[in-house]
């Protein structure tokens, strides 16, 4: 059996092919049908993302090429169309890579967590198919133990490394619990949206939102339980925001200096944390110079996204280093698994040699043998049937001039322990 993985993914195929091999719900369930039944395939697992698609596989016999047929026929590509932007690793590489793409280490944005959640879903839709058997289950197990090593051991996920995470972890930074903190959104675009996604990850459960078409902002609004409110009503509800967070695309700025100055008035000097991610800028440069207004720009972000992303490339090396550990001794693990086979195997073999002499020679003494003769014929007879394999392989190496098998043979039999 071979270990497969086989894939494309954001940095070797563009949008339109990852389109075409991916596997969404509605095709999934058949595809791993097809794996769990293909003669050459004993387990299967499909991993499918918008930035990548991979197959994991335990096969009969090395090589892509059973995969790279099945994934044409699958999708009705062409090899010609597939080939170029196709990757394959095995063994020892496959389980690296799966280890790698699990910890945000081969993801287009380094560290991020969600890819672990969708291997851990892969896993669990091939699992109820009952798709996934045997090693490479067993490799789907280690590989969550060492994602969760790499979390623990090292700072790959701990610093926001997109504007949207970044402000939210400023805000953070800033309210101690933000289950307390009113947060201001405006703009209700797939900024707002993501920044509101963080936002309620991280406990805050107290938002508005604020856009120039209610019925556009409506929808993130039941999402995440927000009150909508239109751009002109910012002014009056302004006071209610510990935090404000804008991303729109208005030409103008939306909120002024005089706007968030009558808004700490009526908040009687409660400090307010305004974050503003558009380009241009919706609330005003001079919001800065107000007392009790903490104004950050896109620019204050993008250098906490940059640092953020050099101590995520420290943290990478660290990764790296135990995925290459962890891959190195599942590897070991799985060989020595064949040596358990091999020895429960010889030991069956002797057994049966044993049992087989044993019940001989009690039947001859029991027919008046004398005991003296049964033991000498068990004894000879049984060192022949236990000698005769190792002796002919012997003799075989050294007929094909094979010294290295033959020192392989010698040290197994323990003959080089032994002084002439």
């Amino acid at each position: 059996m071979t270990l497969l993985a086989l894939g494309i993914n954001h940095k070797t195929a563009s949008v339109d092919l990852r389109e075409k091999v991916a596997f969404p719900p509605d095709k999934l369930t058949e595809a791993l049908q097809q794996l769990e039944a293909h003669p050459e395939v004993t387990s299967g697992i499909i991993l499918s993302t918008c930035n990548r698609t991979e197959v994991y596989c335990d096969v009969t016999q090395p090589g892509p090429g059973i995969m790279i047929d099945w994934l044409t026929n699958f999708h009705q590509l062409s090899a010609e169309e597939l080939m170029p932007s196709l990757y394959f690793h095995e063994e020892q590489a496959a389980a690296r890579h799966l280890m790698r793409v699990a910890c945000g280490l081969d993801s287009l944005v380094l560290g991020e967590p969600q890819i672990l959640g969708q291997v851990k879903q892969a896993y669990s839709d091939s699992r109820e198919l009952e798709a996934v058997h045997g090693m490479l289950e067993k490799l789907f197990q280690k590989t969550f133990t060492v994602a969760k090593r790499v979390r623990t051991e090292t700072d790959i996920g701990g610093n926001a490394v997109s504007v949207a995470f970044a402000a939210c972890t400023l805000a953070k930074q800033i309210f101690e619990s933000l289950s307390e903190a009113t947060v201001l959104l405006i703009g209700a675009g797939e900024t707002i949206d993501l920044v509101a996604r963080h936002l309620v990850e991280q406990g805050c459960n107290q938002l508005i939102v604020a856009n120039r078409s209610k019925e556009r902002a409506a929808g993130l609004a039941d999402e995440f339980g927000a009150e909508v409110i239109g751009l002109p009503d910012i002014p009056e509800h302004l006071h209610r925001a510990d935090i404000v967070i804008s991303s729109t695309a208005s030409p103008l700025p939306i909120v002024g200096k005089g706007m968030v100055g009558n808004a700490i008035k009526a908040r009687r000097h409660q400090p307010m944390l305004l974050v503003d991610i558009a380009v241009p800028r919706d609330i005003e440069a001079e919001v800065g110079d107000l007392n009790d207004a903490y104004l950050y720009s896109v620019d204050d972000l993008h250098s906490i996204v940059e640092k953020n992303q050099e101590q995520r490339k420290v943290a990478a090396i660290q990764a790296e280093a135990i995925v290459s550990e962890e891959s190195a001794a599942f590897m070991s693990w799985l060989r020595s698994l064949e040596a358990v086979d091999s020895i429960r195997q010889y030991r069956c073999y002797a057994d049966e040699i044993k049992n087989d002499m044993l019940n001989r020679s009690l039947q001859a003494i029991a027919n008046g043998v004398a005991p003296e003769k049964v033991l000498a014929e068990l004894s000879n007879k049984l060192t022949n049937k236990l000698i005769h394999a190792p002796t002919r392989a012997m003799q075989q190496a050294a007929h094909n001039g094979e010294p290295e098998k033959l020192v392989v043979i010698r040290e197994s039999l323990g003959l080089d322990s032994i002084k002439s």
